[in-house]
């Protein structure tokens, strides 16, 4: 039969002079009597024109938002899945690719994609082979690309400031850090600078035109930072030490707080700011607010031994107050 005909009644006689109906895919000859064929068994014809509301899949039972197996589909769709993702790395802290690969079930390739477009989106940090959260602060001591897409814009502004203090003809000293590094680049306009620095991304970055001389002082290399740490001194071909002195030290923290002041997380490299504030006649603090009320492991200095505090925000009223008290200049954008 036909797709769109009923079965026949096996229990009914064809009516007079009416030929037997035959099932499509039988022999014409079937005795009446015989069983019918079962519309799901019929022709492909019957599957292309049948209605999908006879589907078992489309019984009012079935909700697709409800099965497991739909809530997994749904997890590895694209915007699911970064939404998820986005969460999962907050939720992190710091992640790898083959990290989410395994968790997602996809490819890494997918999950490269995915960070890339969560870091464009600002969303995170993309790192080699994996993303930090944007919403937390870099991990201490965290790699030197990690910090450089961190608080980009604030970086900016507190260099536009520092550079204001900064007169032609100065020696200045720089430590190590991605926000000293922005001053650095940002020093096109000033000339006759003598530079000394403990930083290997700051002398390649400083304009030409902007120097009469530059040194990278300490000695061991933390590649971890990219900075030196050891003496700050020079020793002559007799091997004399010539100590040196500055006119401005910038110098970069981890943290500002009313109890601990000036703190960093690594000692070799506090004992070596340390030594920077005590050979400069003036001394700038250069923090971001996300840098307020935290505390370290080691102290640069105290809150009153530097002139001024460089920040891309004012601070909370307990830890501007305490700055007051110690005499120290707080320069900020005005809002």
């Amino acid at each position: 039969m036909t797709a769109r005909e009923p079965a026949l009644d096996p229990a009914h006689e064809p009516t007079s002079g009416a030929a037997p109906v035959s099932v499509q895919g039988s022999a014409p000859s079937a005795p009446p009597s015989a069983p019918s064929e079962s519309p799901t068994r019929s022709s492909p014809e019957f599957s292309r024109e049948s209605s999908p509301d006879s589907s078992p899949d489309s019984s009012p039972d079935s909700s697709p938002d409800s099965s497991p197996e739909s809530e997994e589909k749904q997890r590895h769709l694209p915007a699911g899945r970064k939404a998820q993702l986005a969460a999962y790395v907050s939720e992190a802290g710091q992640v790898t690719v083959t990290e989410l690969a395994t968790r997602f079930g996809v490819s890494s390739d997918t999950i490269r994609r995915d960070l890339d477009q969560l870091s464009n989106d600002g969303v995170l940090v993309r790192t080699y082979g994996g993303a930090v959260s944007q919403s937390t602060m870099a991990p201490v001591d965290s790699t030197i690309d990690v910090r450089l897409k961190l608080q980009q814009d604030e970086k900016d502004v507190i260099a536009a400031l520092a550079v204001g203090l900064i007169e032609n003809g100065f020696t200045i000293m720089l430590n190590g850090g991605t926000t000293t590094l922005a001053v650095a680049r940002a020093l096109h306009h000033h000339r006759d600078l003598t530079v000394a620095t403990n930083s290997l991304p700051i002398p390649p970055a400083i304009p030409e035109s902007a120097v009469r001389g530059v040194y990278l002082v300490g000695g061991a290399v933390r590649l971890l930072t990219q900075t030196t740490v050891g003496a700050l001194t020079f020793r002559t071909a007799g091997g004399n030490e010539l100590e040196v002195s500055c006119d401005l030290a910038l110098i970069a923290v981890g943290a500002v707080s009313a109890d601990a002041g000036y703190t960093t997380s690594n000692l070799a490299e506090a004992e070596m700011m340390r030594e920077m504030c005590s050979r400069s006649s003036r001394v700038a603090i250069l923090a971001d607010s996300t840098k307020f009320g935290r505390r370290l492991f080691a102290q640069v200095c105290a809150l009153s031994d530097v002139d001024y505090l460089i920040t891309d925000a004012p601070p909370p009223a307990d830890l501007r107050a305490a700055l007051a008290a110690a005499g120290v200049e707080i320069l900020f954008p005005e809002l």
